[in-house]
Formats: C-alpha cells, structure tokens, sequence
C-alpha cells in the first residue's frame, strides 16, 4: 500500500533549549477572553467560552532572535494582529476538572492571532461561519514553546505587542476571563484534548489592522516574543 501523492509533512514548533520539535496536533482558539477587548468588540465582558480552530499548518514559526516574513494575505483589506498565551497540550485529557486542568499543560508560546477582520465580519453578518477569516494559511505565527518546568504554571504576566514601535496592546494574563485552567476544563468537554495541541488563549485590547512594511514585535513575559514583517504577497 502506498499513498497516491506524497503525504503532508508534520507541522513542527521548537522547544527553547532543545532541539526537539513539538509536533502540532490541533490548534484551538478562544474568543474574547479580555473584558477590554470583548468591550472594544461590543460586547458584554463574560459570557461562556467559546471556541474556534485553526488547521496544524496555520502555524508559522517565527525563531528566537529572528523576524518572521509574512506576506499579506489574499481577499482582505483589513488584517488584524492579536497578541495570544499560547498553551502547549502534552497528555490526553477528556472532561478534565480545573483542579486538574494544569497536569495536561507541556509549555507556553507567545502567538499571534490573525484575522481578516473583514471577512469574518461579513461571516457573522450572514451567520455562517469564521473559517475565511481565521482559519488561513499561516494565520497563528507562534513563537518556540518553553517547557513548564522553565515556566512553573502561569497565572499572570504582562502581555504586550508593538507596532513600528509603538505599543498597541499591554495588558495582563491575569486579566482573562477564563484562565487556563478554566479553558482546559471547558474545551476538555468537547474535544478529547491530545498531545500536540495548542491552545490560542485570547487577546487584550488594543487589535487593529496592519499593513505590508509594518513590524509586530510581541511577547509574554516569562515565555518569550516574536517578531513579524508584514510584507507584500507575490503576485
């Protein structure tokens, strides 16, 4: 038996301090997880989590010390940042307590969320669903993922991203509505959590549009930055 075409390579994310790779299983998102950032997007502040997806290969690794170059995607004119906690799955878990949540977590990473904001508005408009406007390729640049036992569990620590070296977005982890723990109990529900997921755990507020030559440098303290280039798309 052989496969008719050449199967897809496995999506990867480095380890900081190693030279393991973290194989990307599913990558999960959380939507307005900040009372400031569900207030800017008209909202009310709590309301019960709720999530979205992205494919394994959205995941656009960007090194530590280098700036990542992404080209403007296609079909928008409205590409909005958003500055994530990223959470790293390492052991299976189904209807997880939170007073258990932590024993699934492997790491952390600091990740961006982007959206064609456009498209997702026109979505919503119509009620159907988000996939155009999240769910395109190299939409979750992602930092290397540092290990839990360099981190110790996250409860807090400032999250920030800066434009063209401005700050857009400064905030606090200890500012989400449903901290990780809460996210694992909650998504756990749903889906049989697995090695290789990532969880994408919300934004503060602060999100706007970029354009090509813009340059985002964001970051969690104790886990790490990363730094993107928007640049323009290949004819």
């Amino acid at each position: 038996m052989a496969y008719v075409f050449a199967a897809p390579g496995q999506a990867v994310v480095p380890v900081v301090g190693s030279t393991d790779l973290f194989p990307v299983h599913r990558i999960y998102c959380v939507g307005r997880n900040y009372a400031e950032h569900a207030r800017e997007m008209g909202h009310s502040e709590r309301e019960q989590p709720f999530f979205f997806a992205k494919p394994p290969d959205a995941a656009f690794v960007i090194s530590e010390g280098m700036t990542g170059k992404l080209p403007y995607p296609g079909a928008t004119s409205d590409l909005q940042y958003e500055v994530e906690l990223v959470v790293a799955i390492g052991r299976h878990g189904s209807i997880v307590p939170e007073e258990k949540a932590a024993e699934l977590v492997w790491g952390y990473a600091v990740g961006l969320d982007l959206t064609r904001r456009d498209l997702q508005a026109a979505m919503k408009a119509q009620g159907r669903p988000w996939e155009i406007g999240k769910s395109f390729d190299r939409s979750a640049p992602i930092s290397a993922i540092r290990p839990i036992h360099l981190t110790g569990a996250l409860a807090s620590g400032r999250i920030w991203l800066d434009v063209n070296g401005q700050r857009r977005q400064d905030s606090d982890i200890a500012k989400m509505i449903w901290s990780v723990d809460q996210i694992i109990e909650h998504l756990s529900r749903y889906f049989v959590l697995a090695p290789g997921d990532l969880i994408f755990s919300g934004t503060p507020a602060g999100v706007a549009a970029v354009l090509p030559g813009d340059v985002l440098n964001g970051g969690v303290d104790g886990v790490g930055q990363l730094s993107l280039e928007i640049v323009t798309a290949a004819p």
